[in-house]
C-alpha cells in the first residue's frame, strides 16, 4: 500500500500526519490516512516523535497496541468498502451500522474478523478466507 518496508509504511503515516497538521495538500490516500490518525488522538504524540516512532517494537505480549497495524486495520476496512471485497462486505457492514451507528466502533468490531482471517491464514501459510471473514462480518450484526 505506502511501501515494501515498515519504515516506508510508518514514514507515511509520520508524514501524512505532519502535512495534515501544517496544512498541506493531501493526496486522496493521504486524506484517508488523516482521517483515520485524526480518529485516534492517543497515537498523535507518537506520530508527532516523527523518525524516533519508524524502527519501534510495539510488543503485545508487553501490553502494547501496534498504533501502525491498528490504523493500517482500519485503512483495509475502508478499502474493503470501497470496492465491496470481499462481495457483500459493504451490506455486511451497513447492517453492523443501523445497530451501533458509531462507523468508528462498527470498524473496531470488524477489526476482530480480520485480525483471526489474518492470523488463521498466517498460521496455515494461506491467503485469508473472504467466505469465512465475511461470514464472521455478517455474523457481528446478528449479536
Amino acid at each position: 500500500m505506502f511501501g515494501h518496508s515498515r519504515e516506508q509504511l510508518r514514514r507515511m503515516y509520520v508524514d501524512t500526519w505532519r502535512k495534515q497538521q501544517a496544512g498541506e495538500p493531501l493526496s486522496p490516500l493521504e486524506t484517508m490516512i488523516a482521517e483515520v490518525v485524526a480518529m485516534h488522538p492517543e497515537y498523535h504524540a507518537l506520530l508527532k516523535r516523527g523518525e524516533d516512532t519508524l524502527d519501534r517494537d510495539f510488543r503485545p505480549d508487553r501490553g502494547e497496541t501496534n498504533p501502525f497495524m491498528h490504523m493500517g486495520m482500519h485503512i483495509a476496512i475502508r478499502e474493503q468498502l470501497s470496492t465491496n471485497r470481499p462481495a457483500g462486505i459493504v451490506a455486511a457492514i451497513r447492517a453492523l451500522l443501523a445497530q451501533v451507528q458509531d462507523a468508528h466502533e462498527v470498524e473496531h468490531r470488524v477489526m476482530e474478523c480480520l485480525e483471526q482471517s489474518l492470523w488463521a491464514a498466517q498460521q496455515a501459510g494461506q491467503t485469508p478466507d473472504e467466505v469465512a471473514y465475511l461470514c464472521c462480518v455478517q455474523g457481528l450484526a446478528r449479536r
